[in-house]
């Protein structure tokens, strides 16, 4: 594996990221195969391989049938468990540390609460340690280590390095997260708003070939989401594209929003907002079915509770399910619209529950034509990628480039 990042040409490190990623996309490929697909002389990929195979990303594995006369060709594979990445994302209240293989595998993950607003120096540094025990623990070879990858909830600064704002996971803004990553861990770093590591995890988990745009959402505490187009993760002029969670869709009177705002698309469709709302209005008379499910007790209202409700007939459970459901449908559809996505792909465990699925489903269909309705479907990775996206972060940044880490 090489670092001398600066002393390699363009065009080769280019070469050779195609190499790795098609490999990853496709499993096992022989040297003819690839040099046809990147249009690349036979002479270029025996180089460009050879040096793979030499710093080990690469190895061969039996042969295949050349699909003529004359010898069979040789198979070549990503050699996934000789390195890894690590991994670590900040959210409200609780932080998760990985270590993850260069195809997505996790070798462990923990989760680890914090409180609000979290000294931002402290926790850096306790999550750094947290993150080295893990690995070592769980005997990766800190020599096969090949960086670390920051998935943070918040604002990402234009340099990529610095996060602006958490929304109240750490107590600073504007603070510099690699380099103090990199400082206690030793790793060189990559970091991303959470929900688009998130969508970078989709997209390199799911191998097969991708429409040209993807509007990705997730509801889970909150609402959020990331979009992509050509292959590339969208940030915006502010570093805020696909902010749809803060849409405001109540002018006046809405419920007050962490953003500092009030209205907001989350205060109304998402799963806390949902369980909220049906505390707010537990009875025997208004939700008769949720207060037996809870006994009548508030803290035993949950989300997947008040949905069950809703399903079964209970009319005051199913207005909230059914006006969070129409309220996110008309924001994804002014997506569908404006956007014009290949697809929209839905993450959370909300999109499990068939009740809301069918509402949402409903009311997506109401108001678009034909020729702008966009395939709706839930992850096949729903609930999978929290523990491995941060760390695949790396990984993907190691891929793009070329195989190197500097």
């Amino acid at each position: 594996m090489r670092t001398e990042g600066d002393n390699m040409n363009g065009l080769k490190r280019q070469n050779r990221a195609a190499v790795l990623m098609n490999l990853h996309r496709y499993g096992g490929l022989s040297r003819k195969r690839l040099a046809a697909m990147l249009r690349l002389t036979p002479a270029a990929m025996t180089k460009i391989v050879a040096e793979l195979i030499s710093e080990g990303l690469v190895y061969e594995e039996g042969s295949m049938p050349s699909g003529g006369a004359g010898r069979r060709e040789i198979t070549l594979r990503l050699k996934t468990d000789s390195f890894c990445t690590l991994g670590v994302s900040i959210g409200l209240k609780k932080a998760s540390v990985s270590a993850v293989r260069i195809d997505g595998a996790v070798i462990a993950s923990e989760t680890v609460p914090l409180p609000n607003q979290a000294p931002a120096e402290e926790t850096v540094k306790m999550l750094s340690e947290r993150l080295l025990t893990l690995a070592r623990e769980n005997g990766v070879d800190r020599e096969n280590v090949l960086g670390l990858g920051i998935a943070v909830r918040g604002v990402i600064a234009a340099d990529g390095r610095t996060v602006k704002t958490t929304f109240d996971a750490l107590d600073t803004t504007d603070f510099p997260l690699c380099d103090r990553f990199e400082t206690y861990t030793g790793l060189p770093s990559v970091l991303s708003n959470n929900v688009r590591a998130l969508l970078a995890a989709q997209t390199f988990l799911s191998r097969e070939e991708q429409p040209e745009s993807i509007f990705f959402l997730r509801c889970g505490s909150g609402i959020g989401a990331a979009f992509s187009a050509g292959g590339e993760i969208l940030e915006g002029d502010k570093r805020q594209c696909a902010e749809i969670g803060h849409i405001p869709v109540i002018k006046r009177g809405g419920k007050p929003c962490h953003c500092g705002k009030s209205g907001c698309l989350e205060t109304i469709a998402s799963p806390a907002a949902i369980r909220e709302d049906a505390e707010a209005c537990l009875s025997e008379t208004e939700t008769p079915l949720l207060w037996k499910l809870t006994n009548g007790k508030k803290d035993a209202v949950t989300t997947a509770r008040v949905l069950d409700a809703a399903r079964g007939g209970d009319a005051g459970a199913a207005r909230i399910c059914d006006r969070a459901a129409e309220a996110l449908a008309d924001a994804l559809k002014s997506v569908v619209y404006l956007l014009d996505p290949g697809k929209l792909v839905l993450y959370g465990g909300i999109f499990e529950h068939p009740y809301f699925m069918s509402r949402l489903s409903a009311e997506m269909d109401v108001g678009v034509d034909a020729a702008h309705a966009a395939p709706m479907e839930k992850s096949r990775f729903n609930g999978k990628l929290e523990p491995c996206a941060a760390g695949l972060l790396y990984t993907i940044h190691f891929y793009k480039n070329g195989g190197m880490t500097e």
